[in-house]
């Protein structure tokens, strides 16, 4: 089938979970075309990469405020609109992937839908909720919104993928989608990525420990816990023995700089920005005494598959988190659990783990065994290719 996939929050192939369904899909004989946004640090318009072409489109600004996030969706729909019509012009399309956030995708899929074309949802976000975390009110005109497309995305799409149980369930509630039509796919890494990483003691800057962050650095993903917890460990406990390294990038990532600045935290609260390759990734990781996930307790992450714990595994690091349900369900022996949004119970974790090196290479071990037994990528392709054959017998 020729197969056209949609995705609004992330450049391909950055966003590791769409490039690696591509990549799956490509290699299953499908043909695969991707529209994701333009970034500094993927500029091309258009690209082949190991068989997949991917369209880029440059995005408006990224909202904080409810006027400039339905500024930030009429570009993107829009661009994703002008861009499938071009792609259908030059090309059958047999089945549109639209992945949210945002759920207003599948509005650029419809002329596609109408010429033939079946809609698969790839559900990564639940976006009502994720528009709360972000500090819209849940009664808002922009909760509210998002709560209507979620539904409509659903009325359309022939097929939902979903990337875990917790997510399944609103397919079948919210969404009110047969079971026939919902595989759960969950996010992992490919371990090809992190294929010959090895720790590197230089990421220690000099200390003793590492404590590990790899991420997303947006409202709701919970640095402040972290850069609070590593204030407390550094100066209320005097522990100047303990290095924190921060991977990632995003719309916070100034504010965090500025706070670890004002705490005086700098020598030992290092941000390294967007890490691309898998071996320096991998090496970070691998080196880390400690990898945390400080994401916030709230309804959208309580829901929520975080990647960066099924990459700890993979390495076998062990994991510090706040008291989260499908964390638990993802990491399960490999983790520590915080109570839920407690800056002191997070950072008493992360030196309990640091200073009991049987603990962290038990948890480790644990959680290493646990994610290639059932959570790698390659065990969630069949499923992948399952919705994918469900959906050209519809």
């Amino acid at each position: 089938m020729r197969v056209l996939i949609t995705v609004q929050n992330l450049p391909v192939p950055f966003d590791r979970r769409v490039w690696q369904e591509a990549l799956a899909l490509h290699e299953a004989g499908h043909e695969v075309h991707v529209i994701c946004p333009r970034t500094a640090e993927y500029p091309l318009r258009r690209e082949l990469l190991e068989g997949v072409c991917i369209y880029r489109y440059s995005p408006g600004p990224e909202a904080r405020r409810a006027v400039a996030y339905l500024l930030e969706y009429a570009i993107a729909i829009f661009a994703h609109l002008r861009l499938a019509l071009s792609i259908r012009l030059r090309h059958r399309i047999d089945v549109v992937q639209v992945c949210n956030p945002p759920d207003l995708l599948f509005l650029a899929a419809l002329p596609l839908v109408a010429a033939g074309a079946r809609l698969i949802y790839d559900h990564h976000d639940a976006a009502p909720e994720l528009m709360v975390a972000k500090g819209q009110h849940p009664d808002g005109i922009l909760v509210r919104l998002m709560k209507l497309c979620e539904r409509l995305t659903y009325r359309f799409a022939h097929v939902s993928i979903e990337t875990n149980e917790s997510f399944k369930q609103i397919a079948l509630t919210r969404g009110l989608m047969s079971p026939d039509n919902v595989f759960v796919v969950r996010s992992a890494p490919n371990l090809e990525r992190f294929d010959g990483a090895q720790a590197d003691e230089k990421w220690r800057r000099g200390r003793k420990h590492l404590v590990g962050y790899v991420g997303i650095m947006g409202s709701q993903d919970g640095l402040d816990y972290l850069i609070e917890a590593a204030n407390l460990i550094v100066r209320k406990w005097k522990r100047d023995d303990i290095q924190f390294i921060l991977v990632g990038a995003g719309t916070e990532l100034q504010r965090l700089k500025g706070q670890v600045a004002n705490l005086g935290l700098t020598a030992y609260v290092e941000f390294t920005g967007l890490v691309s390759s898998g071996l320096q990734l991998g090496s970070i990781i691998a080196t880390a005494d400690v990898c945390v996930c400080p994401d916030e307790a709230n309804a959208m992450n309580d829901i929520s598959t975080m990647n960066k714990i099924m990459e700890y595994m993979a390495i076998g690091r062990p994991i510090v988190q706040f008291d989260l349900r499908e964390g638990r369900v993802s990491a399960g022996p490999a983790s520590i659990y915080a109570k839920r949004n407690d800056i002191s119970s997070l950072a008493e974790g992360i030196v309990r783990v640091v200073d009991d090196y049987e603990l962290a290479a038990r948890m480790g071990r644990l959680g290493q065994e646990r994610f290639r037994a059932s959570l790698t990528w390659e065990s969630q392709v069949p499923q992948l290719l399952a919705a994918y054959k469900r959906v050209r017998n519809l």
